[in-house]
């Protein structure tokens, strides 16, 4: 069993929570999110924008920012609150060019030899008519290769929801790490229950057995690191859990730094390598 890093063993002391418990929390409109994260733990962000191919995608905001001593590329999903801000927002849902611009961000970030950092929070990929025809599937495909290849030290923090191709358009990464009450998922609860119970009111029983939370995936070796959130979640005390978030980041920017860009690279092809790897054994 792996030892616990220092922002892990200040895990809070809140009562254990069901899996879909977790799931509300993470999806609670008063929680932080990408933005606000930026407004806390970095400084001096410049946003960019547009893929250079389409247009702006404002669901996947990005640009360039400073954490702690770390000069980055900063890029994530962006919900909103009211129906107005959704509206722009998009709910969180990216399209295709916003892939493209997180992509066309990253290779910035590659260039200037500064790492990225990749705030994930939504329920998925746009999957909209609009989307399809500018090929949401070959740009999150493109992004997985490409992600692969890149040549700085990639951190990706699941901050709420992580739903499907969507969340992993952007969490190809050197470290993936979920906030305590987030959840990471190929579907939702509701898409699962539909599916194997015909009827989406089984979606705490879905929740249960898809083992989405942060701390069944970390067992799993799905993802490295629990940043612990504020009792009553990342909502009931916003600076505490940004700067939980910001400790945790500049952990793993130093561990990866010691990296030579070979070793970088094979790191993060072994872990995804051995994402899923079991063993199974007879009584």
């Amino acid at each position: 069993m792996s030892v616990p890093t220092e922002f892990e063993s200040n895990a809070s002391s809140s009562p254990e929570l069901s899996a879909w418990e977790r799931v509300q929390l993470a999806r609670n409109t008063a929680r932080p999110y990408m933005l606000d994260y930026i407004d806390k733990a970095f400084r001096n962000f410049v946003e960019l924008h547009g893929d250079r191919h389409i247009g702006d995608d404002r669901s996947m905001p990005g640009g360039f920012a400073q954490i702690g001593d770390f000069k980055c590329v900063v890029i994530g999903h962006q919900k909103g609150r009211d129906t107005k801000e959704n509206l722009l927002r998009n709910f969180g849902s990216a399209h295709p060019e916003g892939y493209r611009k997180a992509l066309r961000l990253m290779r910035m970030g590659e260039k200037f030899n500064c790492p990225i950092v990749a705030l994930i929070d939504t329920p998925g990929a746009f999957p909209g008519i609009g989307s399809e025809e500018r090929n949401i599937a070959e740009a999150i495909a493109f992004n997985l290769r490409e992600m692969m290849l890149i040549k700085v030290p990639i951190i990706a923090v699941v901050i709420g929801e992580g739903g499907s191709g969507g969340a992993l358009g952007i969490g190809v990464a050197n470290s993936v790490m979920m906030m305590e009450n987030s959840y990471y998922s190929v579907i939702s609860p509701e898409g699962c229950a539909a599916i194997l119970w015909k009827h989406r009111k089984h979606a705490p029983e879905a929740a249960e057995a898809m083992r989405l939370t942060a701390k069944d995936l970390k067992q799993l070796g799905i993802v490295d690191h629990v940043i612990p959130e504020p009792e009553g979640g990342a909502h009931a005390d916003v600076i505490a859990a940004a700067s939980n978030l910001k400790d945790a980041v500049l952990s793993e920017l130093r561990r990866f730094r010691q990296l030579s860009t070979g070793e970088l690279l094979n790191q993060r092809y072994q872990k995804f390598r051995a994402a899923g790897e079991f063993l199974e054994t007879t009584v």
